[in-house]
C-alpha cells in the first residue's frame, strides 16, 4: 500500500450492484432466466446456487460467472454442460463490460426444443445477463478491513481520537483495565490507522 497516495485517488473503490434483480431472454422457443445478486463471498455464491437449483430443477441449464474483490481477482464462469465457452464466458463478459465485481449472475434456461448454435447461445446469455443488470443499480463500494487492536484503559481518550480522525467504526468494544476494540475501517486508510495506534501505545491483534 502506497502512504503516499492522495486520498482523492484511493484504489480500494469499485463498481457493484445494490440488490438482486433478474431479466429474461426468448428465441426459438428457448428461455433464459436471468438473476444477479451482489455477493461478498464464494461461500454465499455456492448457497445461492444451491437454491436457485432447487427452484429451478426442471431447467436444462445453469450457467453462470461471477466476480469477487476490488479486481474482480477472483471470478468464476461455468457452462453447465452448454457447448465451451457459449454461456459463462458472455456472462462473465458483462460482468467485465460493466466494470462490476462482488456480482454473481445466474442465466437458468429452458430448452424450447430448437438448438441455437453457438452464436445464438452467446447472443442469449449475454442479452439475459445484460437484462438483468439494467434492471438494478451499479452503485460505488469502498473495500474496508477489520481491525481488532487492544491498550491501556489510559490511553482510552488518546486511541477514541485516532478512531474519530481516521473514520474507523467500531464494531465490538470491551473496556477493562485492558480494552479490545474492532473496526472496520476503510483498506487504503488502514496502514495509517495501524501504524497509528501501535505509536499511541496500542497492540494490534488482527488485521
Amino acid at each position: 500500500m502506497n502512504d503516499s497516495m492522495s486520498e482523492n485517488s484511493p484504489t480500494d473503490s469499485y463498481k457493484s450492484i445494490s440488490k438482486p434483480s433478474t431479466g429474461i431472454y426468448k428465441e426459438l422457443g428457448s428461455k433464459f432466466f436471468s438473476f444477479a445478486y451482489p455477493v461478498s463471498s464464494e461461500e454465499e455464491i455456492k448457497n445461492i446456487l444451491a437454491e436457485l437449483r432447487k427452484n429451478y430443477f426442471d431447467a436444462r441449464h445453469h450457467c453462470y460467472a461471477y466476480r469477487l474483490g476490488v479486481n474482480g481477482e477472483i471470478w468464476r464462469a461455468n457452462d453447465d454442460g452448454e457447448p465451451s465457452s457459449s454461456s459463462g464466458k458472455p456472462i462473465l463478459g458483462q460482468l467485465l463490460s460493466k466494470e462490476i465485481s462482488d456480482v454473481l449472475v445466474v442465466v437458468v434456461r429452458y430448452f424450447g426444443g430448437i438448438k441455437l448454435g453457438v452464436p445464438g447461445l452467446i447472443r442469449a446469455y449475454k442479452a439475459a445477463t445484460i437484462d438483468a443488470i439494467d434492471n438494478t443499480e451499479i452503485i460505488e463500494k469502498i473495500a474496508v478491513r477489520l481491525m481488532k487492536f487492544s491498550f491501556d484503559y489510559m490511553l482510552m481518550n488518546n486511541i477514541m481520537k485516532l478512531i474519530r480522525e481516521h473514520n474507523a467504526i467500531i464494531l465490538e468494544q470491551q473496556s477493562d483495565n485492558l480494552c479490545i476494540i474492532t473496526v472496520s475501517i476503510r483498506e487504503s486508510n488502514s496502514k495509517r490507522f495501524a501504524n497509528a495506534i501501535a505509536e499511541a501505545g496500542g497492540i494490534i491483534l488482527t488485521c
